[in-house]
């Protein structure tokens, strides 16, 4: 288990009930007085560090190396039933950018997400969730064999933003996110969008219309990443928490704006340190999301997504 430098007391608290219980169990002493108040006061601690969570905070819980991905989610929630599906007919198949058919109990789903790695070398072969023009074609794709046969879409969102390289640029990044932005409002299916970890940039945004926008509680989802909007204001990342501050980019406060639909209540802790609790969080999320927009008609589900949006933000004439 790996620990952030806040979770510090806590690591420090856990040792200390690992310990004592290990006395009882190898020595004749009774020490479950001692565990069960360790427990508490851990718990205590937990609930302390957790519930005043600083935005810097929750970025950092959102890159968590234990936190769930976007295959940990679909796995757990559809089982032996996920077929991914691949290629964007095009250039080739993106590693990046995940998608396929599911089912949640008997009712199929196209489901679409980045995929980070969880070592060096799986990192690599995922391009660290960054995703190039192919992959957002693919996404594309796969939303529009979604409405073809009438299925909704989930996507679920984590990326620190699309692949910067030239070779994208120079297949069209900027295109192919503009390109799945537009498509992504005519979707005459129902559209739910889960940000699971990171939400940067247009890379989010490129699979990231929808119908309902959901968020787990420690994610976050911004123009850009506080590191690069305190490169930019004050050319050193040493200002990278006063710019988490500055940018709203938590779930609570997307919530506040009226950017996202609902907050996804996480175990205490973070997804990481109940995953199956996390899972089951999402799933429920999803079909409570899909209940609300099944019995709507293609016409719509189309005018909602689009005065959704079109109502975002504040502007005058």
């Amino acid at each position: 288990m790996e620990y952030l430098d806040f979770e510090l007391p806590i690591k420090e608290l856990e040792e200390q009930y690992e310990r004592a219980c290990n006395i009882g169990e190898e020595s004749e002493v009774d020490v479950t007085a001692t565990c069960k108040q360790i427990e508490k006061k851990l718990q205590e601690k937990k609930k302390q560090i957790y519930k005043n969570l600083t935005a810097w905070q929750r970025v950092q819980l959102s890159r968590h190396p234990n936190r769930p991905y976007t295959l940990d989610y679909i796995n757990a929630i559809c089982g032996d039933t996920f077929l991914e599906l691949h290629g964007d007919r095009s250039v080739k198949d993106d590693k990046a950018m995940i998608g396929g058919l599911g089912k949640i109990g008997d009712q199929s789903f196209m489901f679409v997400g980045q995929q980070k790695g969880y070592n060096t070398k799986t990192r690599q072969y995922r391009n660290f969730g960054m995703a190039n023009p192919e992959g957002y074609r693919k996404a594309l794709r796969l939303m529009k064999s979604a409405e073809k046969f009438n299925l909704p879409v989930v996507c679920f969102v984590d990326t620190p933003g699309a692949y910067p390289g030239l070779e994208a640029e120079e297949r069209g990044q900027g295109e192919a996110i503009a390109r799945n932005i537009l498509e992504m409002t005519r979707l005459s299916v129902p559209v739910i969008v889960v940000i699971i970890g990171e939400g940067a940039s247009g890379g989010a945004l490129g699979i990231g219309v929808g119908n309902r926008v959901l968020m787990l509680e420690n994610t976050w989802y911004s123009v850009i990443s506080p590191e690069s909007c305190s490169s930019i204001l004050w050319r050193s990342w040493e200002y990278k928490e006063t710019a988490a501050e500055a940018l709203k980019l938590t779930a609570e406060d997307m919530k506040k704006q009226k950017l996202i639909d609902e907050i996804v209540k996480e175990p205490l802790g973070g997804a990481h340190s109940d995953r199956d609790g996390a899972f089951k969080a999402v799933e429920k999320s999803i079909l409570k999301a899909f209940e609300e927009l099944k019995s709507l008609s293609k016409e719509d589900l189309i005018s909602s997504r689009m005065d959704k949006y079109l109502e975002m933000g504040v502007y005058q004439d």
